[in-house]
């Protein structure tokens, strides 16, 4: 192929990206999901790297800045020059929403494709992905202070657990999609059935009304289970000899980290920072954990109608992988 055919084919590729690739011009965009430790990540940076893509990332603790260990943040080496987005921009001191990631992952995409490149979600908060690409238009109900503290208030009385099963009662949809230590979630749905009376679950039905402007390709790797769980065990024991305690315990020095003391691989370790634990018994827990935390992103995006999984077994050839995640995105693309 010559320098110009290539050329002429890069500029037809980025204009059909500017356009939003046919079906009723619909924007374009690729999502490499997964549980943890599925190699989305590598996936994702390989297959930007083939498609001209810059990177949105979708994962609700890389967001936050000095979380390098515990949020299995890509390195500067990893990245291998690809453009990455909303990662390593907020200090842990800052709250963040569903609402604020979608609004922000909107600005990416819009600048993404002003240059011709392709925009590709890479992550595993499902909820984040599932809002932006679904249009998801959140509640304007608005807030209670009052209200949210009676309800912290009981939960520290009484247990998360408390709370979580009164939400049961009144949104039994919304209780299922979450865990009871989600404590932060649960008060906004009851705040929300408080103030409205009616549900987040239907105001999220009643948000879907508005077709999605976006068109993706989902791909994720899918690992038998107990591969899974065994590379989750090899990651956490990699974790721990890059210095997860140290940065966990560096940390907890900080008593307004609100929003990001909720992630995998601190709260586990601080009963051995605190001195109430052996580090063997921590461990064991945040593998545990951890693997828990993969079975119920698993369930998630197993709902996604359109996923598209790579069956990768043991011994699986990398190139042959990327291979395939690449003709799904030229076979989407032209749709």
């Amino acid at each position: 192929m010559t320098e110009n055919m290539q050329a002429s084919r890069t500029q037809s590729r980025k204009e059909v990206i500017a356009r939003g690739c046919h079906n009723k011009d619909k924007i374009f965009i690729v999502a490499v999901c997964g549980p943890t430790a599925s190699g989305k990540t590598d996936l994702g940076i390989k297959l930007a790297k083939k498609t001209d893509g810059e990177i949105i990332s979708a994962d609700s603790m890389q967001i936050y800045r000095g979380m390098e260990i515990a949020s299995a943040k890509p390195s500067k080496e990893e990245m291998k020059g690809v453009k990455h987005h909303l990662m390593d921009f907020l200090p842990p001191t800052k709250a963040f929403s569903v609402a604020d990631y979608v609004e922000l992952a909107r600005r990416c995409i819009e600048d993404i494709r002003s240059r011709g490149k392709l925009p590709i979600i890479v992550g595993g908060t499902g909820l984040y992905i599932s809002s932006l690409l679904d249009n998801i238009k959140f509640d304007d109900t608005g807030s209670d202070s009052e209200f949210r503290e009676n309800m912290k208030k009981i939960a520290e009385k009484e247990g998360n657990t408390v709370l979580w099963e009164k939400l049961k009662t009144v949104d039994p949809e919304t209780a299922a999609r979450l865990h009871p230590n989600n404590l932060n979630r649960i008060i906004r749905a009851l705040e929300v059935f408080h103030l409205s009376g009616e549900t987040i679950s239907r105001s999220v039905v009643r948000s879907r009304r508005e077709e999605t402007p976006y068109r993706a390709c989902y791909i994720m790797p899918d690992y038998p289970r107990e591969t899974l769980y065994d590379r989750i065990n090899r990651r956490v024991d990699i974790m721990l000899k890059k210095g997860l305690v140290d940065e966990a315990r560096e940390f907890f020095s900080h008593t307004d980290y609100v929003t990001a003391a909720q992630a995998i691989g601190y709260k586990e370790l601080k009963a051995y920072i605190d001195g109430e634990k052996e580090l063997s018994e921590c461990i064991e827990k945040l593998k545990r954990v951890t693997r828990n935390y993969a079975k119920r992103q698993l369930t998630w995006f197993n709902k996604i109608k359109d996923l598209n999984r790579i069956e990768i077994e043991s011994g699986s050839d990398e190139e042959k992988i990327l291979k395939i995640a690449e003709n799904l995105v030229k076979r989407y693309s032209f749709f």
